[in-house]
């Protein structure tokens, strides 16, 4: 063997006891470059000290992750199409020459004792057309109108303006829940009518109120005081649309009624010189 051989045979040796070094030297790279080889799993410690492949946490998919159950309510049944005229059995006059005045939208604390002042000092009678909700936080003011000889007329649990166009049991349901606040602020009052918010009739409603014994009040004159005209035109207005029977709409309640109330200083003694102002029968 030639010296060159000897030479590259010393050589190979010493490159390969280079490689034999400390097993975690090697896997932590200490001393490697750029181009170092990856650490060998099996070279990592476990806390038990074996040596076992680490288990990396694999990342949810999407279509591995549970998936919610998507919420569902049930839907509300369609509501009955509004007729185009309204419906036979609402009440519209007195039946007599006197007018009748009626005020929706109360109990307020603001307008309705006001109104009951106007009328007290007129001594004449009206019919409140009262909203559930507002029942239950002030029964004191219905009391006081059936203390004062006035009427009671249920008007919707919230001014529902579709609760006749709702199931038949949604309206029952909605009327006795109202008559229920009406009679708990006023033991023994009757509720002798109903009236559909905004006038809007069906047929299934009147049918309803008839067997909860009211009559279905609805009205012949309308002088929008809802909309807050200026107190000489909603007197106005009182007086062109009124004739002997009239039942006359008004209210005490839903809002700013300020202009409503300036209208009654005049109208309630004007109505009543008149026609006479009577309580409904």
């Amino acid at each position: 063997m030639n010296s060159r051989a000897v030479l590259a045979i010393g050589l190979g040796l010493a490159l390969a006891l280079a490689g034999c070094g400390d097993p975690a030297r090697r896997v932590a790279g200490v001393g490697g470059g750029a181009g170092s080889p990856a650490p060998v799993a099996s070279d990592v410690p476990t806390p038990d000290g074996s040596s076992a492949p680490p288990t990396a946490e694999p990342k949810p998919s999407a279509s591995s992750r549970p998936s919610r159950p998507a919420r569902t309510t049930p839907p509300r049944p369609r509501l009955r199409p509004l007729p185009k005229t309204l419906p036979a059995g609402l009440r519209r006059t007195t039946g007599t020459r006197a007018v009748a005045l009626t005020f929706d939208d109360g109990p307020s604390p603001a307008w309705t004792p006001k109104v009951l002042d106007q009328l007290r000092a007129a001594g004449v009678k009206a019919t409140f057309c009262l909203v559930g909700i507002e029942v239950k936080q002030h029964p004191q003011l219905v009391a006081r109108i059936v203390r004062e000889g006035h009427q009671l007329c249920n008007h919707s649990w919230r001014h529902d303006m579709d609760l006749g166009r709702r199931p038949i049991a949604e309206i029952r349901a909605d009327m006795v829940r109202t008559n229920r606040a009406i009679q708990a602020a006023a033991p023994g009052a009757k509720v002798s009518f109903f009236r559909q918010p905004g006038g809007r009739w069906t047929a299934e409603e009147v049918a309803v109120a008839r067997q909860l014994g009211m009559q279905s009040l609805h009205w012949t004159v309308d002088p929008q005081d809802w909309t807050k005209p200026a107190p000489p035109l909603i007197t106005r207005r009182v007086q062109a649309a009124t004739r002997p029977g009239a039942v006359v709409l008004m209210h005490d309640g839903g809002g700013n009624r300020a202009a409503t109330l300036t209208a009654c200083r005049f109208l309630i003694p004007d109505l009543k010189r008149r026609y006479g102002v009577t309580r409904l029968r």
